[in-house]
């Protein structure tokens, strides 16, 4: 079993495996859209650890994507902690949390972001974040 990299576990503290977490939604996004803004989130961690542009282009909102995505070689991701979730509307929500990173050089650094999020037809996107703790 290959554990998620977003780090969520099952009810008795362990890791979800990769299949039953993120997978399913990175995965089949067609059929299988992210129930939540938190399981949204999650699910673009793990899309920047595997760098799947593809996913994390499909899930930015229409008003905010960029034409592609960049991602810097070398990084290696390190763990995601999830600080708050909170649906603001029946259709808008917030996630703040760390991402923890380390460049190719050795250096380590943290993303410590408030999301947000809007829920149209059904499906959850990211549309943009605000930087907390510079």
């Amino acid at each position: 079993m290959s554990a998620c990299p977003c780090g969520r576990q099952d009810a008795r503290g362990r890791p979800l495996a990769y299949a039953q977490c993120c997978g399913r939604y990175l995965n089949h996004w067609e059929a299988a859209p992210a129930p939540d803004a938190e399981s949204l989130m999650r699910s673009r961690y793990t899309a920047f650890v595997r760098e799947d542009e593809r996913y994390l282009l499909a899930t930015w909102h229409a008003s905010h994507r960029p034409p592609s995505v960049d991602f810097e070689p070398g990084c290696k991701w390190l763990g995601l902690e999830v600080k708050r979730n909170r649906t603001t509307s029946a259709v808008e929500a917030e996630v703040e949390f760390v991402a923890r990173m380390r460049s190719p050089g050795g250096r380590a650094s943290r993303l410590h972001e408030r999301s947000r999020f809007v829920r149209e037809d059904g499906r959850w996107y990211y549309v943009d974040g605000v930087m907390l703790d510079r």
